[in-house]
């Protein structure tokens, strides 16, 4: 196998993890950046990504000499067989995917890269950018290719090293087969595709997600009402080889730095073409107001009680596992709860008081103290492990609220606690409507 000179582009999420995947795989990778700050800490091994194993593969890659971090991007791209494009496609106000970072590097290279160089688009892209992207090169003798990532946030490090598919959109099956084997995985699905095909899927992916998780959160809000249980519902379900069990399961809502963007990026393209996406459309619009009803939900659980109650929220990150913050369902219902009028104290294991989250505290049990209810937001798995009899103590009221059913119904009783799981059937006989929110009956835990 040969190892080849890599450069990537753009040390963010993305490119940070190809970069010290493909050095970990023996490539020789100049990972490329405009931070240098940023520059400064990787250099020294330090990562500022939350994300398991990345940080080891990093300090290896340098000590071993596979990895090294410059700014200099035109000396990396004439010594480079393949640059990998990873850069940042925000979304526009118009909902549209910003490709003009791409577009700017591309223009930068152009006159410096190779002959026989291959350009890898690794960002997600609108259909259409990497043609794009050809006719801004005008090098007949340097390939554009599509290689989506299919990427979670905390499983990237397993995701690249063990795909479950590897998608190559390119003209030349030479081209598709050279960059099929720099992951390495002789055993992987791969499939070679147009540019255009590769760039829909990536989008096509995201966007069944997003859809799929609305759906089950729609689901999960209907069983409250009905009094069913939404776990045992979404396990029948994910029994049909049809459907599957991935992605069933209840929660906030969606977020993180992919799926709204993706999904925004998705419906302009529709609207571009004319087509309409309904389905894609309302699925945003649910979650939006599907963070908004939780919010008031846990409001209205509390009954008539105190005039500015006291919510504690464990959990502000999209999803556990990161310190991600980007389009979060858990902070976008902490921020609610203080709108609506809650004095909100939020901890989370990998967040401190920032501009993005000012009332996180240093602690669980601070969060709790003095609260007339608790809300799991997020589905960490330090939450389960909780002094619940000392949070009890701590707290002024007894409610629960656990948004991702992550808790033990009979550890929550048993010191005393009321839990509220969100879809569940927990305690349905002691449980009555007294409401509704948004036109969905709450159902609230009696006195006794």
């Amino acid at each position: 196998m040969v190892d080849r000179n890599i450069a990537v582009v753009g040390a963010g999420y993305v490119g940070l993890t190809t970069a010290a995947c493909l050095a970990s795989l023996g490539h020789r990778i100049a990972c490329v950046d405009n931070d240098h700050d940023k520059l400064a800490a990787l250099r020294r091994g330090e990562v500022g990504i939350l994300e398991p194993g990345l940080s080891e593969l990093v300090l290896e890659g340098i000590l071993r000499r596979k990895l090294s971090f410059t700014d200099d991007l035109i000396e990396v791209s004439r010594h480079a067989d393949i640059v990998f494009l990873c850069l940042p496609t925000p979304t526009t106000s118009s909902g549209q995917a910003d490709v003009s970072t791409l577009q700017h590097v591309t223009g930068q290279v152009r006159a410096h890269l190779r002959s026989g160089a291959v350009v890898v688009v690794k960002s997600t892209v609108p259909v259409g950018t990497g043609d794009d992207l050809v006719i801004r090169l005008r090098r007949s003798d340097v390939e554009v290719v599509s290689n989506p990532e299919f990427l979670r946030e905390g499983h990237a490090v397993q995701d690249f090293l063990n795909p479950d598919r590897i998608v190559v959109g390119c003209q030349n099956p030479r081209t598709a087969e050279l960059v099929v084997g720099l992951y390495r995985s002789p055993d992987v699905t791969t499939v070679t595709t147009d540019r255009r095909t590769a760039e829909m899927a990536k989008y096509a992916s995201n966007c069944y997600l997003a859809v799929r998780l609305s759906y089950i959160n729609s689901i999960a809000a209907l069983c409250e009402s009905t009094g069913t249980d939404a776990l045992d519902v979404a396990h029948v379900m994910g029994l049909d080889p049809r459907i599957g069990p991935a992605h069933l399961r209840p929660g906030p809502g969606w977020g993180g730095s992919c799926l709204p963007k993706d999904s925004r990026a998705l419906l302009a393209t529709a609207k571009a073409a004319d087509v309409d996406f309904d389905v894609l459309d309302a699925a945003v619009r649910f979650n939006a107001a599907h963070q908004d009803r939780m919010a008031r939900r846990i409001l209205a659980l509390l009954g008539d009680g105190p005039g500015r109650p006291r919510i504690g929220v464990l959990g502000l990150t999209f999803k556990a596992g990161t310190g991600d913050l980007r389009d979060s369902p858990a902070l976008a219902i902490a921020r609610r709860l203080g709108e609506l009028g809650a004095e909100v104290t939020a901890f989370d294991p990998t967040v401190r008081g920032t501009p993005q989250a000012p009332l996180a505290v240093d602690d669980p049990y601070q969060a709790a103290k003095g609260a007339h209810a608790l809300a799991v937001l997020t589905e960490w798995n330090e939450f389960q492990e909780l002094d619940w009899h000392l949070i009890d103590q701590l707290m002024e009221g007894d409610l629960v609220v656990d948004t991702r059913n992550v808790l033990d119904p009979a550890q929550l009783g048993a010191a005393g606690l009321r839990l509220h799981a969100f879809g569940r059937r927990i305690g349905t006989e002691r449980l009555e409507v007294k409401g509704a929110v948004d036109g969905i009956p709450v159902r609230h835990a009696d006195d006794q």
